[in-house]
């Protein structure tokens, strides 16, 4: 089922327009909403039985197992091998959910993104593939009230699945089941498009776009075509100031640590990475059976050098100062020696957590600094901290459950 016509969203200032302001009660923003003061300690306890460990939870967020995956059998138009719509259709075909809530492509355009609730496990085919662009998912929640169901699986990026978590005690449902693939850079679906011009002379006939763990993005065309463009030779020093929002420069939650299970590519060295949070999470992975093939996560490499210059990069950035341009005959070589030598599997998942950390406080403290207090969740300040980002007087965050176990 397509989204029926939506309220306007209620204006805000940071936000990714996940739904809530279009709902009724739109003041609910207020107690759901990630950008305002968010509480991951109380949430991953909330649903997982506690917050998260040290180790790699202290990057990634609580999780029982986590694995290199995919299908055995790749599904048709997937944007890797289609494991988070399996969840979904394993899901509906089980009769444990009565409809999927997650994304579609808009009929005009095949990069916008469309809420849907999807009732028929075949159906699920529709919601394969990246969409880019703000998506008011969570606007459905009520028109799934309104059809009564009651048990319901959401797939969405992180700020979308911490509304959900905050809402979810209101929403009677008997179960709910979440499914959360990774996020860090959204924007409009028009800055898209912009970027895709940049990319290549037929951006129209661009049909697949994917950031792939080798440092390469791969780009696929209607007519067949296929072309693999290294990340140093992006034209991101092109795109506008504020092509990537200021909430999506600050967000806290790269790896969607409130879902059941997280779905993603970062950890998975040219497969899938799934992270499985909790036993609802254990459930769904098991219902693929042998329809899916698990391997153990790899790392290799070190991220060290590549953080810190992410890192200073940043810092000019925040600070209004033009990035500095590689030269170009030095690109080559170094697109050469990336995915030998640079951070691969976990590893390369984690240096992308402590970009965002970075970033985080970086753009934060430039553009809202009285937000720090409220917004930067301790955490985020202890995956910073090895590289030289320490909270300033009025920045630490207020105590939460773990601060009596902190030297």
């Amino acid at each position: 089922m397509l989204s029926p016509d939506l309220r306007a969203p209620a204006p805000r200032g940071l936000c990714t327009d996940c739904g809530v302001s279009r709902m009724e009660n739109a003041k609910a923003c207020g107690h759901a909403c990630q950008f305002i003061a968010p509480d991951y300690p109380a949430l991953e306890t909330r649903v997982h039985g506690r917050a998260r460990g040290d180790g790699d939870e202290r990057f990634f967020g609580p999780f029982q197992a986590m694995y290199r995956a995919e299908m055995v059998a790749p599904r048709a138009g997937a944007q890797w091998t289609g494991i988070t719509t399996s969840l979904g259709a394993r899901l509906l075909d089980q009769g444990a959910v009565q409809a999927v809530l997650t994304m579609i492509p808009d009929a005009d355009d095949r990069w916008r993104p469309q809420p849907a609730l999807i009732t028929q496990a075949e159906e699920m085919a529709q919601a394969r593939g990246m969409r880019m662009g703000y998506a008011p998912l969570l606007a459905l929640l009520e028109e799934a009230q309104a059809q009564g169901f009651t048990r319901l699986a959401v797939i969405g990026i992180p700020c979308q699945i911490y509304a959900l978590r905050c809402l979810e005690a209101e929403l009677g449902l008997e179960r709910l089941y979440v499914i959360g693939t990774p996020c860090s850079d959204n924007t409009s679906t028009e800055n898209f498009h912009h970027f895709l011009n940049l990319l290549d002379e037929d951006p129209h006939a661009i049909d697949y776009l994917e950031f792939r763990a080798d440092y390469k993005v791969e780009l696929r065309f209607s007519d067949g075509r296929q072309r693999l463009i290294p990340f140093l030779s992006l034209p991101i020093s092109d795109l506008p100031q504020d092509f990537f929002p200021l909430t999506c420069r600050t967000c806290v939650d790269y790896t969607n640590v409130l879902a059941d299970i997280t779905v993603g590519y970062m950890g998975g060295e040219g497969q899938q990475w799934v992270l499985v949070r909790n036993a609802r999470g254990a459930e769904m992975l098991e219902a693929l059976g042998e329809d899916i093939r698990l391997s153990a996560s790899g790392s290799a490499g070190k991220r060290a050098g590549a953080v810190k210059g992410f890192v200073a990069n940043t810092e000019r950035a925040a600070g209004g100062l033009p990035l500095r341009r590689m030269p170009n005959w030095l690109r080559p070589i170094v697109s050469w020696m990336q995915p030998r030598f640079g951070p691969r599997g976990l590893e390369f998942a984690r240096a992308r957590v402590e970009m965002k950390a970075a970033e985080t406080i970086l753009h934060l403290r430039r553009a809202m600094p009285a937000k720090m207090k409220n917004m930067v969740p301790r955490h985020v300040w202890d995956i910073a901290a090895p590289y030289g980002l320490r909270p300033d007087a009025g920045e630490t965050p207020p105590p939460g459950p773990r601060d009596a176990d902190t030297p």
